[in-house]
C-alpha cells in the first residue's frame, strides 16, 4: 500500500484560556484639604472671631465663645465654626439676634491712679481702670496694653483693636516713656547696665534709653525708654540689678505725653494725637 506523503495542515496550538480580566484596583480616598481662603488686601476677608474683634464688638477670645455657644449667626444662620472666613462688607453679622455694626472709633487717655488693677472685672473685687471711665459708656473699650497695680501714668483705651494692636505690637517700636523712683542713687554703671540688657527669668530686659532725672541722699529718679513691653519690664529688669522700684509713672506714649491730665481723669485724643499715634504703628 502506497504511503500518503501529501502534507496535512499544522495543527493549531490549543489556545489558552484567557484569565478573567482583573478588576481596576480602586484610588484610595485622598483626605479632602480644607485651604483658609486668604484675607484680602483691605482686610475685609476675616475669619468670624477677628470680624466681631475688628467691628468692636468683643475680642478674639470672647468671640470664640459665642461662636461656640451658638450664639452667632452669619447672614441669618447659625454658625458654630471659628474658621468660617467672611467679608465684613458684605455679610451681616448678628449675636443673640441683634445685628453687630461697627461702633464710631473711640480714643481716650487716662492717667490710672496706683491701686488699680488694668481689667473690666476683677474676680477679687479691686477697684479697676473702668472706675475712672464712668463719663463714657462704651461697652467695648479696651486698654492698650498694661500698667500693673503698682503703676501710674498714661493709659490708652480705645475700640479700634487694629489700632491697639499695632501700638503693643513688638515690631513697631512704639516708644514708651517712664520716670522712676529707685531706692538709690545711680551711677554711670547702673545706667549702662539697663541699656545693655539683662536677663530675668529667661527674657532678655533692656532699655532703649536712660537718663538721671535727680537725685537725692538715698533715692534717684531715672527716665526710661522703652521700646518693647514685657511683662512687669523695668520693675523686674531693676530687680534683676539688685535695684528696688519704689515708684513708677508712664508719662508718655509715641510722643503723646501725660500732660497735665488729672489723676484718675480720663480725656478723648484729639484727630491730630491718633493721627499721630497711628504714623508711628507703620512697620519698619
Amino acid at each position: 500500500m502506497a504511503k500518503d506523503t501529501r502534507k496535512r495542515p499544522a495543527k493549531a496550538p490549543a489556545r489558552r484560556a484567557s484569565a478573567a480580566p482583573r478588576p481596576a484596583a480602586k484610588a484610595k480616598p485622598q483626605p479632602a484639604v480644607k485651604s483658609a481662603p486668604k484675607p484680602g488686601a483691605d482686610g475685609k476677608r476675616v475669619t468670624l472671631p477677628r470680624a466681631l474683634s475688628k467691628l468692636g464688638f468683643c475680642s478674639r477670645t470672647q468671640a470664640q465663645a459665642l461662636i461656640a455657644e451658638g450664639r452667632v449667626t452669619v447672614a441669618g444662620r447659625v454658625v458654630t465654626d471659628p474658621e468660617t472666613w467672611i467679608d465684613l462688607a458684605e455679610t451681616a453679622l448678628a449675636v443673640d439676634g441683634r445685628p453687630v455694626v461697627a461702633e464710631a472709633p473711640v480714643y481716650l487717655m487716662l492717667n490710672k491712679p496706683r491701686g488699680l488693677v488694668t481689667t473690666r472685672h476683677d474676680p477679687e473685687g479691686r477697684p479697676t481702670v473702668y472706675d475712672c471711665l464712668s463719663g463714657f459708656e462704651h461697652a467695648h473699650l479696651s486698654p492698650v496694653g498694661r500698667l500693673d497695680k503698682a503703676s501710674e501714668g498714661l493709659l490708652l483705651f480705645t475700640n479700634d483693636t487694629q489700632f491697639a494692636n499695632a501700638l503693643i505690637d513688638p515690631e513697631t517700636h512704639v516708644a514708651k516713656t517712664y520716670h522712676v523712683q529707685i531706692d538709690r542713687q545711680a551711677d554711670a554703671a547702673l545706667l549702662e547696665a539697663m541699656t545693655r540688657g539683662v536677663i530675668h527669668d529667661g527674657d532678655v530686659l533692656k532699655a532703649r534709653r536712660v537718663r538721671q532725672l535727680r537725685a537725692g541722699e538715698k533715692n534717684a529718679w531715672l527716665e526710661i525708654e522703652l521700646d518693647e513691653g514685657r511683662n512687669r519690664h523695668i520693675r523686674r529688669m531693676l530687680e534683676a540689678l539688685g535695684v528696688e522700684c519704689l515708684r513708677l509713672v508712664r508719662v508718655s506714649i509715641g510722643g503723646l505725653p501725660l500732660g497735665d491730665l488729672e489723676k484718675g481723669a480720663a480725656r478723648p485724643l484729639s484727630e491730630t494725637e491718633v493721627r499721630n499715634l497711628r504714623s508711628l504703628t507703620r512697620r519698619r
